[in-house]
């Protein structure tokens, strides 16, 4: 076990590198791209191809992963996310389509990584401990959210302060030392079970992970739709913050979103028992406040920038208690012998919400301003409410 927990920290410490430079990556295109005019559906379409090669790397990532074992999948993540930012340093060529590329290249990473570090849990933790892997897994997925909140604030901070191009090859230095000291510490192989899984295990066979697959989709694509590029562009362009601001709202928020993630063992107070599919239900029927306070807050006249301010923090508190159980949810129900599979699955279902959600957030907010994002998030949480109760009658 005390290797166990060893190797937990080193593939955390992975995690937590390349969450840094997702997120502060993130940051730099929105705001650079912003500042060189793009409109918000130009800027929203640079990330269609890291939306749309992470459903494809989720689905075909969990079978690399069940085949030729975790460690080899997690470290191609981070190499390939360091030659993205070194080829979107060289502004030499910077288009549309090739930020669009390297976008897809990063997606690639990300998902790779994501999977790998979640995936590794399973093989960590005692089967029937539910109790350690839920600790385990909210330990880890928040860790690595409060992190991407910490790399929206770089990301405005290095754009500021060193300019776009320099502070991508920082990334790059940064990540490549994370990447050597993992290579050099992690013991366990994470290599793949004796059972070979075959290329059309692809899709889940199980109705409880199709189920709570579909409700990760709508989950997440209710976030993005007006968080991604409705929301710092709305701030910037309506109630004229400066970048550095949003920078630090953007990472004020998910920084909460990861801290209340990390500790949703202890709100929830499963000291000894686990949550469950009618605890999925509870959560997301409690995020339909947020959207629907923030509609009618609005019609009362309360000022925008209030309104958004409070509705947003109370979005990250409870979305991350959602995004908690699902992702306990996901990792308890995977089949044991290709839990990369089932995972792999079940994150290109969220891959294909971000997707969704991000070219809502763009279109939606060009076309009918920023009040249609967060109604169309009321809706997609509706969604995910009526999934999570037909998940909860079938467990």
């Amino acid at each position: 076990m005390k290797q166990s927990i060893k190797d937990y920290m080193w593939i955390t410490t992975a995690y937590w590198g390349f969450t840094l430079t997702d997120g502060a990556l993130r940051m730099l295109v929105v705001l650079y791209f912003h500042q060189l005019g793009y409109s918000p559906l130009e800027v929203a379409s640079l990330f269609l191809f890291y939306e749309f090669f992470g459903i494809i790397t989720n689905l075909f990532g969990g079978w690399l992963g069940a085949r030729f074992g975790l460690k080899s999948t997690l470290f191609s993540g981070l190499a390939l996310q360091i030659l993205a930012l070194s080829l979107l340093a060289q502004t030499q060529w910077l288009s549309v389509a090739f930020v669009m590329i390297m976008q897809a290249i990063s997606g690639i990473a990300k998902d790779l990584n994501k999977m790998s570090a979640k995936t590794a849990i399973k093989q960590l933790v005692p089967e029937e401990d539910g109790s350690t892997l839920f600790k385990w897994v909210s330990l880890l997925t928040g860790s690595k959210n409060a992190l991407k909140g910490v790399g929206f604030f770089l990301g405005g901070l290095l754009l500021s302060v060193f300019g776009y191009q320099n502070s991508l090859y920082l990334m790059v230095l940064g990540l490549s030392l994370v990447t050597l000291l993992c290579v050099l510490n992690l013991k366990s192989s994470l290599k793949a079970k004796k059972y070979k899984a075959k290329f059309n295990e692809l899709f889940s066979k199980s109705s409880s992970i199709n189920l709570l697959s579909a409700a990760r989709f709508f989950l997440f694509s209710a976030r993005d739709v007006w968080f991604v590029v409705a929301l710092p562009v709305f701030l910037i362009s309506e109630l004229k913050w400066q970048h550095g601001s949003v920078g630090i709202l953007m990472a004020a928020w998910v920084i909460l979103y990861g801290i209340v993630q990390s500790l949703s063992p202890k709100l929830l107070g499963f000291k000894i028992q686990h949550p469950n599919a009618k605890t999925a239900v509870k959560s997301a029927t409690a995020l339909l406040v947020a959207p629907l306070s923030m509609i009618v807050a609005s019609y009362l006249g309360l000022s925008a920038q209030n309104v958004v301010v409070i509705g947003l923090l109370f979005f990250a508190i409870v979305f991350a208690i959602n995004s908690a159980v699902h992702s306990f949810l996901i990792v308890h129900y995977a089949n044991n012998e290709n839990a990369s599979l089932d995972v792999g699955f079940y994150y290109m279902a969220n891959a294909g919400g971000r997707l969704f959600g991000t070219i809502l957030s763009g279109l939606l907010y060009q076309k009918f301003g920023f009040q249609s994002t967060i109604w169309t998030s009321l809706l997609l949480i509706a969604m995910c409410v009526s999934i999570s109760f037909k998940l909860a009658r079938k467990k």
